[in-house]
């Protein structure tokens, strides 16, 4: 196996174990949501003048499906729509209060699941973790470009 190989195969394997080892706390301390959901209402949480385009595009789905997704989450009672005065055209998206408790829960999952996690963080030097990070967003930036291009292609077949 090449060093690429080697790369990706790790990135896929850190993943699969810790969605692994947060898998069953995060199905208890959210019960009744699915991930998409939850990872939903964090979106809409952390940005402003959210719709269905906008969370189709963040999360890579169609608008339909991110449609029926967030109805589902209005009948669940954790986000509901709204309209701005001067655009009754466009309808966007907000948190509940019972939506905030469930991102609230969400987000302190994530800090307990960093702090198990920092020993590790505390042994990277910075110049290690920049390193880290610029390739991430190098690929990133070379995967949305890929994207691009399908969603290009599949527009003019």
């Amino acid at each position: 196996m090449n060093s690429e190989e080697r790369l990706l195969t790790g990135f896929r394997d850190v993943y699969n174990k810790l969605v692994w080892l947060n898998k069953s706390k995060m199905e208890r301390s959210l019960s009744g949501y699915k991930p998409a959901e939850v990872h939903c209402l964090e979106f809409i949480q952390k940005n402003s003048e959210v719709n269905v385009t906008k969370l189709a595009e963040a999360f890579y789905m169609t608008r339909s499906a991110m449609s029926k997704m967030t109805k589902k989450l209005m009948e669940k009672g954790v986000i509901e729509s709204y309209q701005k005065p001067e655009n009754k055209k466009e309808i966007y998206f907000r948190l509940t209060e019972k939506g905030r408790q469930v991102d609230q829960i969400h987000t302190e999952l994530h800090q307990e699941f960093r702090e198990r996690d920092h020993s590790v963080f505390d042994t990277i030097t910075e110049q290690e973790l920049e390193g880290m990070l610029k390739f991430v967003d190098r690929y990133s930036e070379h995967l949305d470009e890929e994207i691009d291009k399908q969603n290009r292609k599949s527009k003019n077949e």
